[in-house]
């Protein structure tokens, strides 16, 4: 190994060791009270150190999403792959690729839900931004797919698929974040998959063209 692929490696490696501590943190003060400090304290490392690889708080919140965005793109590119499926089997494949990334990491996928309607996304490098973007975009991309081999197959309505794509990420994103507010009121109690459960059966049902 040559001294360049070390350093590369090395950056890696501290880069996540502050990624862990930068959720841990988060998930423990808010975003808002959380500081680059309390960041560098829980990573055993100096704030300039931090500095080195992340300009700012927002940056470092939003490089959260980057993990779950590539494992989404993955579980909707193996539902896309599946072929034939009626329109019940298509929407449950789909729901059930999402409630498996948000229990990939719960606390990501909301903060990936609450960063998407904030101001943080101008606070980013253009790097970091672009690949966000890319990634998101080819999230909806596949979704869309999906719904438009449904509507060529004949079991869908004929909506344009980039618009259902949306609709469906909102209603995710929104359930989600909906049973996340509810639970700071009642934490003994979530609803989160029986929600999902109801309003994606709603949303099948309503573009199934057998019901239209």
């Amino acid at each position: 190994m040559g001294i360049q692929e070390r350093k590369e490696r090395e950056r890696e490696r501290r880069r996540q060791q502050i990624i862990v501590a930068a959720k841990r943190v988060f998930s423990e003060k808010g975003f808002t009270k959380a500081t680059m400090e309390d960041i560098a304290k829980e990573a055993e490392l100096s704030p300039g150190t931090i500095y080195l690889y992340f300009k700012n708080k927002d940056e470092l919140y939003a490089s959260l999403s980057l993990r779950i965005l590539q494992y989404l793109n993955i579980r909707l590119e193996h539902v896309a792959q599946q072929k034939g499926l009626s329109n019940d089997e298509r929407i449950k494949a789909l729901k059930e690729a999402m409630f498996d990334v948000y229990n990939f990491d719960p606390l990501v996928v909301i903060n990936m839900f609450h960063l998407q309607s904030s101001e943080t996304l101008k606070n980013l490098s253009p790097e970091l931004l672009a690949e966000i973007k890319q990634l998101s975009q080819s999230s909806l991309k596949v979704i869309s797919e999906i719904f438009a081999a449904g509507i060529q197959d004949g079991v869908f309505i004929e909506k344009h698929p980039v618009a259902l794509a949306d609709v469906l990420w909102a209603l995710f994103s929104g359930v989600v974040l909906w049973e996340e507010s509810k639970k700071i009121i009642n934490g003994e109690k979530d609803y989160l998959k029986e929600t999902l459960e109801v309003a994606f059966d709603i949303f099948g049902r309503g573009i199934s063209k057998s019901v239209a």
